[in-house]
């Protein structure tokens, strides 16, 4: 993922720590991804995870609680009730289905969702787009797509979601590592993956 996306995650993170209450009904359920068969067909690499909320307590079993960030990520997905990624790599730029793409999108223009970030980088052909789905004040679904010329990403959790602790979820369970400039590197230059 490149830093687009970095700083649209961190976005995500301005309206939980200012206290925002977003006030509408939101589906509880997980969106309805296509199968997007012929970016498959494409891809030289693809991830396909889908993890409802029985699988999400299964592989909770995994994680290291004396590790503190899989501890976290195990604190942070008990409230969950799914977590769905779908991610296509392509060794040369493609053309996305937009009738696939356009009927994730209007699920969700439905109401319950509500736009947070939209991005579009004409010279780079990028777009990024992360939709979050709030009921009573409190954020229950989150909705990721990020498409790039030789990549293309869907990231949907639901369930109860904590914006500043989602950052635990990262390099877990499909959802991809964000890296964040680090104090300790001069020139904000991205801080070393932990394994």
């Amino acid at each position: 993922m490149n830093s687009l996306l970095r700083r649209c995650i961190l976005t995500l993170a301005a309206p939980a720590a200012l206290g925002v209450r977003l006030a509408v009904a939101a589906p509880a359920a997980p969106l309805k991804l296509p199968e997007f068969e012929s970016l498959a067909a494409k891809a030289s690499e693809s991830v396909n995870v889908s993890l409802d909320s029985s699988l999400l307590g299964l592989a909770a079993g995994f994680l290291d609680p004396k590790d503190p960030q899989d501890a976290g990520a195990k604190q942070l997905i008990a409230g969950l009730k799914g977590i769905y990624v779908r991610n296509y790599t392509f060794d040369r730029d493609i053309t996305y289905p937009a009738a696939e793409v356009e009927a994730l999108r209007r699920q969700l223009a439905a109401p319950g969702w509500q736009s947070l970030v939209k991005v579009r980088k004409e010279k780079d052909h990028t777009n990024v787009d992360i939709y979050i789905s709030v009921d009573q004040g409190k954020a229950n679904g989150l909705a990721i797509i990020v498409s790039e010329p030789r990549e293309f990403t869907v990231v949907n959790i639901v369930g109860a979601i904590d914006l500043e602790k989602l950052r635990r979820l990262e390099g877990k369970f499909g959802v991809p590592k964000i890296p964040l400039p680090d104090d300790d590197h001069p020139g904000g230059a991205p801080a070393p993956a932990h394994p």
